[in-house]
């Protein structure tokens, strides 16, 4: 009996000790994805351009992807989305990405994601926690600089567009065959067992405190990116 004693008190602490862990980790990942973008944002005659953020529907970052190879894969890749709603930006969801070419990227480690859900039926797929870019989301390499030429398609055809930045070369990304799904881990360690993706982005939950630098920077990112065109 005292040995089943010893062993329930044993699993309680490690189960403790895995939430502070996912809990920390997520925490993380909102502060380095508020970071990803204000960087990018702030990068003179290099960033997103106002147009694309002004009819942004979602923004999704996964900071510090860490991968090399000759066509790169974004094997378990954890990032953030928010979303608008009618009181503002949402509460973070937390997703995982897999699988995909990234199109030649050679030899490049520490790669930032950003994806910008620019209509209602991309952020549909979103919000069921489980979709494919390029084939249930149409995906295409988002423009990039100050501002978006009217004359492109970038605004009627693609749900998903998408960019990269590694070793500071910040631009739009070629991205099919990846995989979105819901991290299950972090989302259970912000908000517990029964909040789903679709509930935080749709506003119905309390934005947590540690998500304030994040939605910070997605916030300011359509004021940073005038700004700069302005320079």
């Amino acid at each position: 009996m005292k040995k089943l004693m010893l062993l329930v008190v044993l699993l309680s602490l490690a189960n403790v000790g895995w939430a502070e862990s996912d809990r920390e980790s997520s925490n993380d990942r909102l502060d380095n994805a508020g970071k990803v973008l204000h960087e990018i944002m702030a990068a003179p005659d290099n960033g997103i351009p106002e147009e694309v953020l002004e009819h942004a529907k979602c923004i999704a970052v996964v900071p510090h992807m860490i991968k090399g190879g000759f066509v790169f894969g974004a094997e378990n890749g954890r990032g953030v989305a928010t979303c608008r709603t009618a009181n503002g930006w949402s509460a973070p969801a937390f997703f995982a990405i897999t699988g995909g070419s990234w199109g030649l990227q050679i030899g490049v480690e520490g790669v930032d994601l950003v994806m910008i859900i620019q209509n209602d039926k991309g952020m549909q797929h979103l919000l069921e926690s489980k979709f494919q870019l390029g084939a249930d989301a149409s995906a295409a390499a988002g423009p990039v600089g100050r501002h978006a030429s009217a004359d492109t398609d970038w605004k009627l055809e693609a749900e998903v567009l998408t960019y990269s930045r590694a070793k500071g070369a910040f631009a739009g990304l070629t991205l099919s065959g990846a995989s979105v799904r819901r991290d299950d881990d972090s989302m259970h360690a912000i908000y517990g067992p029964n909040v789903t993706t679709r509930s935080a982005l749709t506003g119905k939950v309390a934005i947590p405190a540690a998500a304030e630098s994040f939605l910070s920077a997605v916030r300011s990112a359509k004021s940073q990116a005038i700004a700069e065109a302005k320079k």
